[in-house]
């Protein structure tokens, strides 16, 4: 997996030199219709979380984006939140945004660790048996201290080598025309 410094110069990328929220929202499921997870891209934790939902999800069903990249930030908009809010993984389809552990739950029913043993089961018993609150409770304590648990790096996860392309949102999509 490949690395680059992107993530901090689009940061700083004003938002008049981005298109509509509503435009990029239909730019990204025009033609793809496959769920968007959007990760804090400097997180140690949230990068190893994204290497194995890439190893997990052999059949390519999730797609992935930086919380700060430009199609990040605007997708956050369209969906009401602060292009600058990196404080929760985001599980986004057409129809909708997940946050916190209703995401993590979200993204689990995507994966098969092993090919006999989906997570969907273990997902849907998690979010039927364990309140909302308790499991944003611990969703919050893991997410606040994220960077002091695994650390962080300067620059947002990138697939340079194309391994992933279709897997990666362009951010190119964002981009006024």
């Amino acid at each position: 997996m490949s690395f680059m410094t992107a993530c901090r110069s689009t940061i700083s990328t004003p938002d008049s030199a981005l298109s509509p929220p509503s435009v990029v929202i239909e730019r990204v499921f025009e033609v793809d219709e496959r769920p968007i997870i959007l990760f804090d891209g400097v997180c140690n934790m949230c990068n190893s979380a994204v290497n194995l939902a890439l190893d997990w999800d052999p059949r390519g069903k999730l797609r992935f984006a930086a919380l700060q990249s430009n199609v990040g930030r605007a997708l956050l908009m369209h969906y009401g939140r602060k292009a600058d809010d990196i404080s929760s993984i985001v599980l986004l389809t057409r129809k909708g945004a997940y946050l916190k552990s209703d995401a993590v739950l979200g993204i689990a029913e995507s994966l098969n660790p092993l090919p006999m043993i989906p997570l969907k089961p273990f997902a849907s018993l998690a979010t039927a048996i364990v309140p909302q609150i308790l499991r944003d409770l611990i969703y919050d304590q893991v997410a606040d201290n994220r960077y002091s648990i695994m650390g962080k790096r300067d620059e947002c996860r990138f697939d340079a080598d194309g391994e992933f392309t279709d897997r990666f949102v362009d951010d190119s999509l964002a981009n006024s025309p």
